[in-house]
């Protein structure tokens, strides 16, 4: 895609399902990637899982003083970031020129016995769209609202069965693909989606048409 060589992007939760997949899109496309992640071992692999990576770096995104110590140690790594995914939650320490956060598609649409997640997402979506007011002209922000992804994890959760009845609900008859999600990250970081901010983008094969 069209600008993203020689990007510096950070994607948090970036070594493992929609997050890993992201750090290798992004890899692919040229961009210098550093991975915030919780566990220990995640951090160790991901050199051999994400060739290529500048970095892997523990962070607990909750915990104020970790964040501000891994950016502080992404900027000597870096230089600075032009793209931050925030892929599990967020914080604005330095400035950016793109900014993603993953939302869902429980965000747009009222799933039963769900209120506390759907309500969760739905304010990842409100935040993305007030930050995308706060901070213009000079920085985007959008929100990815993902349906049902087959993660390794999420595969390991299904029986056949049910993941048959789940993909019979959905208009396009399957999960979307980490690589599909990684896939829009990446075009709303690059040259081609200049002009969109404030967007809340499902990516669901049709679930919430």
């Amino acid at each position: 895609m069209i600008g993203l060589h020689g990007k510096r992007v950070v994607v948090t939760g970036g070594t493992s399902g929609i997050g890993e997949a992201t750090s290798r899109r992004f890899l692919e496309e040229g961009a210098r990637v550093v991975a915030l992640a919780f566990g220990e071992e995640e951090v160790a692999t991901a050199p051999e899982q994400l060739p290529g990576i500048a970095a892997a770096l523990r962070c607990d995104v909750a915990d104020a003083q970790q964040v501000d110590d891994a950016f502080a140690r992404v900027d000597e790594l870096l230089g600075g970031v032009d793209v931050l995914i925030a892929n599990a939650g967020i914080s604005i320490r330095k400035p950016f020129l793109e900014i993603e956060e993953t939302a869902s598609t429980n965000g747009l649409a009222g799933h039963p016995l769900y209120a506390d997640y759907n309500a969760s997402k739905a304010g990842v979506i409100l935040l993305a769209r007030t930050m995308a007011r706060e901070l213009a002209p000079r920085i985007r922000v959008n929100a990815v609202c993902p349906g049902y992804v087959l993660t390794p994890m999420q595969r390991a959760e299904y029986t056949d069965e049910m993941l048959a009845t789940v993909n019979a609900t959905i208009p396009l008859g399957r999960h979307a693909d980490p690589d599909e999600v990684a896939a829009l990250f990446a075009f709303l970081a690059s040259d081609d989606a200049t002009y969109i901010t404030g967007a809340a983008i499902a990516i669901d094969g049709g679930e919430t048409a």
